[in-house]
């Protein structure tokens, strides 16, 4: 009778472990699994723009959402105006006229958000950003569903983008090297006399290749894009092309310090 009992309380420990082990390896999966970001949102900001300073707030607070990858791109069409944007790039204009033009709506303004490379909407207005989020995977089954890894190994930025069955391209794969903040006081202009900090400002967009379905590496040495003031980076793979950009298929972001 002894034995006619034992033998049921192994079985039943057996399972146990079984199950304990089976979980922790789903969990192991789980974590190894590149993390999806919800939104990949570009502000299109401006020093001399009175009325951006509301929308910069807001990407900072969107910068803080580790399912969001926030990032401020500063225009240069408002020089003019008295004040020399510090971190503004002409190409940073010129892919704004590009999503205006992909599009179809021509509009070009600030500060503007650019949501997945397929919406826009006012960039103070986080109730519209979130349903332009909405809309955008609503319509779009393959925003933002490509798993994109970016890690540091040693001096070298390693970036993994994943095959796909359902797209096949053609997509762009770029490297971002960003300021997670940069502070700056006007001293000219519609924002005379402030001081306010730019989040997640992007410094550089370096192309790494081209993406049309199947699984892609890249390794960047650190070295050729990290300064002084570069602490963190991003990888976007987004559909079209540089002249046309469409919808955001896969993003990763890492800090790099």
């Amino acid at each position: 009778m002894r034995g006619g009992h034992i033998a049921p309380s192994i079985g039943l420990v057996c399972i146990a472990v079984m199950w304990s082990a089976s979980v922790q390896a789903q969990s192991l999966r789980s974590e190894q699994r590149p993390a999806e970001p919800r939104a990949v949102i570009e502000l299109f900001t401006s020093q001399g723009c009175s009325s951006c300073p509301p929308a910069d707030k807001l990407i900072a607070e969107y910068a803080r959402d580790p399912s969001v990858i926030a990032l401020s791109l500063a225009v240069d069409y408002w020089d003019y105006l008295g004040w020399k944007d510090t971190l503004a790039m002409s190409g940073h204009s010129n892919r704004q006229r590009a999503y205006a033009k992909a599009r179809g709506d021509r509009q070009v303004y600030t500060p503007q958000a650019v949501i997945d490379g397929a919406q826009h909407a006012l960039g103070s207005d986080k109730g519209a950003i979130e349903r332009a989020i909405k809309q955008v995977h609503e319509q779009s089954r393959g925003a933002l569903a490509l798993p994109v890894t970016l890690q540091r190994s040693g001096d070298k930025l390693n970036v993994m983008v994943a095959a796909s069955e359902n797209e096949k391209g053609p997509a762009e794969v770029w490297l971002c090297p960003i300021t997670k903040a940069v502070s700056v006081t006007i001293a000219r202009g519609e924002n005379t006399g402030n001081t306010f900090t730019y989040n997640n400002v992007v410094r550089r967009w370096i192309k790494l290749g081209d993406w049309t379905g199947k699984a892609e590496t890249y390794s960047v040495p650190v070295a050729d894009f990290q300064n002084g003031s570069i602490d963190s980076a991003a990888v976007l793979v987004q559909s079209g092309v540089a002249s046309a950009p469409k919808v955001m298929l896969g993003a990763a972001q890492l800090a790099i310090r």
